[in-house]
């Protein structure tokens, strides 16, 4: 199979993560409705975690059964390294974006002062007459705002999505083709559910994402699909693709984790748990059409 074909395989793949971003443009959803989504997301994003970890440990475990410790010891080396670089990367990354946006709200521009002007007129904008009201607009220490964190979801599933590039990939370059079009048939449904996960925390916010900036999100997330299917045809590495595994495991564990710090504020508790578990059987089912294509 010629390189172009290979490249129009990948690129299939990863694009049906478009279908579900249009949603992120919807105005004023209800409560239950976010609620929903958000619990969708969750469970959709768990059953990735599940589905990341299990074929990253997979040469480590082989090789365990092989009694090959030195394979072994450097897969389990190079999974712990990169689950602990995406997940503690991300949690210093917001705690700096956090610690700037709070610097910039203390220590406003100066402004001239109007002689006579009461105490307190100056808000912490520098504008007179704000008062104190615009110390309220400052998000509460550990909050992560709903566009960085699809911004994270996206980069979580495109780090995965990658190492799913380097299985097609290396599927062709083996002359295994039809095992790499049940492959590309399968992440390509897989990917579809994906797009709603990213869209989820921008659904009903104060300001509608761009069209251009649900793009950014669709190529940040599908587009390294495109990429690892590019490399996997002339690259062939376990290691590689154990590392890129457990960045994306990482970095989709700490979006996890502020999902449902998202789903307990809403209070929803019920609609959430039902929501998570029919995101979780999504993940599954989406993986059943896969594995009953016999890839």
């Amino acid at each position: 199979m010629s390189t172009t074909k290979i490249a129009l395989l990948g690129a299939i793949a990863g694009l049906t993560i478009f279908i579900g971003l249009p949603l992120g443009r919807v105005r004023r959803p209800a409560p239950r409705l976010k609620a929903g989504l958000n619990g969708v997301a969750i469970g959709i994003l768990l059953f990735l975690l599940w589905d990341i970890l299990s074929h990253a440990w997979e040469p480590t475990d082989a090789a365990l059964a092989h009694h090959e410790w030195s394979v072994a010891v450097r897969g389990g080396l190079v999974l712990a390294v990169g689950l602990a670089v995406g997940l503690a990367g991300l949690v210093h990354y917001d705690k700096l974006i956090a610690a700037r946006r709070a610097a910039r709200v203390l220590r406003p521009d100066p402004v001239a002062v109007p002689v006579g002007a009461p105490a307190g007129s100056l808000g912490a904008t520098g504008a007179p007459g704000a008062g104190g009201a615009q110390t309220g607009a400052m998000p509460a220490a550990g909050v992560v705002d709903a566009a960085s964190l699809s911004m994270m979801i996206a980069v979580g599933i495109g780090l995965h999505n990658f190492a799913e590039g380097l299985a097609i990939g290396n599927s062709a370059a083996s002359g295994e083709l039809s095992l790499a079009v049940l492959l590309v048939i399968g992440f390509a449904l897989h990917n579809a559910t994906e797009g709603f996960g990213i869209v989820a925390p921008l659904a009903g916010g104060r300001e509608r994402p761009s069209w251009g900036r649900l793009a950014l999100l669709g190529l940040i997330a599908g587009g390294p699909t495109f990429v690892g299917t590019l490399v996997g045809r002339s690259v062939v590495n376990d290691t590689v693709a154990i590392a890129f595994l457990g960045l994306a495991a990482g970095s989709v564990l700490y979006v996890v984790i502020e999902l449902l710090a998202v789903a307990r504020r809403a209070g929803l508790k019920e609609l959430t748990t039902w929501c998570i578990l029919g995101g979780l059987l999504l993940g599954f089912i989406t993986d059943g059409v896969l594995v009953a294509a016999g890839a």
